[in-house]
């Protein structure tokens, strides 16, 4: 008899803004195919990553657990030993795993309980996206022949035809081997971009969509200045700096070329699975962290700011579950992927698992009050930081500098006030510093006492650049 458990579908993308999405609101971005989950599906608009950089975000969906749980709180090219990856779980229930695309993490051809891996991993050796380019357009092809740096802010059109674009391949390659899967088990699969990150290269037809549009405003808050140092002179791969209007045209609206492409693909990949797959068929859609793009003079991530820290997540039902639809307002992490997809497919939870499932957010179940991120050094000592946020408000503390930030988000989603020495918000400020000293105080790691937030002037961990 065939197995009736739904198929699924974790298609992520990585350095992904929660704002830039049409659904979100955004007002330029389109992402007809992102938004039309919510038909039968939900879209959580309050979604942060506990750790905003790739290696920790995904050991957090990937063990369902929170930063501090999943034993990284930064960025580190370390080996993880968790025995209960989501893909474990799943192949141990019956499930067919397959991962395509993107991975960074390490080592980086270590399954992590995935039976087959196919990785773009940006190493000779580790890149079967490279190997192919190569044999398709010769020995010295390269995905960056255009200069545009992994991790740096420059934009520009795809080099070759749209077909070779390593967003393409991915998703060509995750429809071969869905039909190349086990007729008689579900499949599990983790179709994984490296897009929008860095470089930012869409072909040429969603170039043209934004560069010559009139994108929003960029925005700098008031407490920024500190990161307001201006061209020339800056390093394609700065971190912080005010970049001229063009630059910042040309980079803003190759991330944006660069998203509508993955939905595109995205929309190619149902069209292929229908039939088969889609007769009952789960998609959760999210990313790792976000860019800051520029905002407040900041470029890339790790920071506990919007831009950075907030992250799309959105559901599409497989046809067996019923579940209510629409947006949800409730502050979920990527912790929550996990236990989600396991409850869809009536697979047991693991006691390893810190994280929620949605489902029960959408139901109307009692919900957690907050997000908590954090991040160890990154570019400098002083980035550290730990945050909570509800999507309504925010409270950032930075260990190193002993600083603290609260912004107001249901007025200022931008970030443009920081009202944390503001006297109209001194009781939510509190409020929040006491929340995050009764968080960190329960782990015992030298950020809290239980009743003060401790500074860590000499730093700690390593510090990445």
């Amino acid at each position: 008899m065939r197995d009736q458990r739904p198929n699924v579908i974790l298609f992520t993308t990585d350095q992904h803004r929660g704002d830039h999405l049409s659904i979100a609101g955004h007002p330029v971005v389109e992402t007809p195919n992102v938004d039309a989950f919510v038909e039968h599906g939900a879209f959580f608009p309050n979604a942060y990553t506990e750790i905003p950089s790739t290696t920790g975000a995904r050991r957090c969906l990937h063990g369902g657990q929170r930063s501090y749980d999943c034993g990284l709180i930064g960025y580190s090219a370390t080996e993880w030993h968790e025995p209960n990856t989501l893909a474990a779980v799943l192949a141990d229930a019956g499930y067919h795993c397959i991962n395509v695309g993107w991975r960074n993490m390490h080592p980086r051809r270590k399954l992590y309980g995935f039976h087959t891996v196919i990785p773009h991993d940006l190493r000779d050796g580790d890149d079967d996206y490279w190997d192919w380019l190569r044999e398709e357009l010769g020995p010295h092809a390269h995905e960056r022949t255009h200069g545009v740096d992994a991790n740096g802010w420059l934009g520009r059109p795809w080099a070759h035809e749209e077909r070779y674009h390593s967003t393409n391949w991915t998703v060509d390659v995750t429809i071969e081997q869905i039909r190349k899967r086990d007729p008689t088990k579900p499949v599990f699969v983790w179709c994984s971009h490296l897009r929008p990150h860095s470089p930012f290269d869409p072909p040429q037809f969603f170039w043209d969509m934004y560069i010559n549009r009139q994108l929003p405003e960029v925005p700098v808050g008031d407490w920024a200045e500190r990161y307001n140092v201006p061209q020339p002179g800056l390093p394609r791969t700065a971190w912080y700096g005010r970049l001229t209007d063009e630059q910042l045209q040309r980079m803003r609206a190759a991330y944006m070329g660069c998203i509508s492409h993955i939905d595109y693909q995205l929309g190619y990949l149902l069209e292929m699975v229908q039939g088969g797959l889609d007769r009952n068929l789960m998609m959760v859609f999210t990313a790792d962290h976000g860019d800051m793009l520029g905002d407040h003079n900041l470029i890339r991530k790790c920071y506990a700011y919007e831009g950075s820290a907030r992250i799309p997540f959105v559901i599409k039902y497989p046809n067996s579950l019923e579940a209510p639809s629409g947006t949800f307002e409730h502050p979920v992490g990527l912790q929550d992927v996990m236990p989600t997809i396991l409850e869809a497919t009536g697979t047991p939870i693991p006691d390893s698992v810190t994280g929620t499932s949605v489902l029960k957010a959408a139901r109307g179940e009692p919900w957690r009050d907050y997000v908590h991120g954090e991040h160890s050094p990154c570019y400098s000592p002083d980035n550290a930081m730990q945050y909570l946020t509800n999507g309504k408000e925010k409270y950032i503390w930075f260990p190193v500098r002993g600083e603290e930030q609260f912004f107001d988000l249901a007025n200022d989603r931008q970030e443009l006030h920081d009202r944390a020495n503001d006297p109209a918000y001194a009781d939510r400020v509190t409020l929040w510093r006491n929340r995050l000293i009764t968080y960190l105080g329960e782990r015992g790691d030298g950020f809290s006492d239980g009743e003060r937030l401790l500074e860590r002037p000499e730093g700690y961990g390593p510090v990445a650049t």
